[in-house]
């Protein structure tokens, strides 16, 4: 049997003001594999996302109970490295964050905060992680104009492309596409496919149709509950449990 890469055991979320936003979810995701987590507004998903790379350590008074476990170990760990944790678990929100600067300075500041000095290594990584992320025809001659020049879509697939450059092991993408074109959804949805042949994806979609469209397998959230988890053949096509079939119809969300 294969060992998860992210096994998430018993977890349990509450905010400061007392909202209970995770209830008892355990879930295990694969290597190389598109994980969607889909289901109404505020059931959860970005909460669950943020708890990965423990970007929820950022809210403040909250309270958490349960593991996850990363390659077997355990994220919340007395001592564990996090800025680590965060490079190998990389997120990509779903409005586009360009930091200052031209397209190759977003590309390779993280490297450069990581030690990597080599120019040649550092230019090989800003052209492998363009490609990965479906710009590179796009941009590369441009690569020293601002960021802030691209297009919507163009500057989402720079993020993406900025947590590639790092070489993440997992990437977490929450509702990437929610603001963009369908051409540019249809890009991004082809580079995940390409992406998961080296990665392990956990995907927030926009919609029941997109979840159904990208994933290997799929969890449905409701009210910080886990509904169910299954193969996405199974689960779109022959769900278990009727407010998962409500959900995906449109009888209700």
């Amino acid at each position: 049997m294969k060992k998860p890469k992210i096994s998430i055991q018993n977890l349990f979320f509450t905010y400061a003001d007392g909202t209970e936003a995770l209830r008892n979810i355990s879930l295990d995701i694969y290597a190389k594999e598109i994980f969607v987590l889909f289901g109404p507004s505020r059931s959860g998903k970005s909460t669950l996302l943020r708890l990965l790379n423990r970007l929820s350590d950022l809210t403040e008074h909250t309270r958490r109970q349960g593991n996850i476990l990363f390659n077997n170990n355990d994220i919340f760990v007395r001592g564990a490295d996090v800025a680590d944790l965060r490079r190998r678990i990389s997120m990509v929100f779903a409005i586009p964050t360009p930091l200052p600067g031209s397209i190759r300075e977003n590309l390779t500041y993280g490297l450069k905060m990581a030690g990597m000095r080599n120019v040649v290594k550092l230019e090989e990584r800003v052209e492998r992680s363009l490609k990965q992320a479906a710009l590179w025809d796009e941009v590369q001659d441009r690569l020293d104009e601002s960021a802030f020049d691209l297009s919507g879509g163009q500057q989402q697939r720079l993020c993406l492309a900025r947590s590639l450059a790092l070489e993440p092991d997992v990437i977490a993408l929450d509702n990437p596409t929610s603001g963009l074109d369908p051409l540019s959804t249809s890009v991004v949805e082809e580079s995940l496919q390409e992406l998961k042949q080296q990665y392990t994806i956990i995907f927030v979609p926009h919609s029941v149709q997109q979840a159904a469209r990208v994933a290997d397998r799929a969890a449905f959230l409701l009210d910080g509950e886990l509904i169910e988890a299954n193969e996405a053949s199974k689960l779109f096509a022959n769900p278990k449990d009727k407010r998962t079939e409500d959900y995906i119809t449109g009888r209700f969300g």
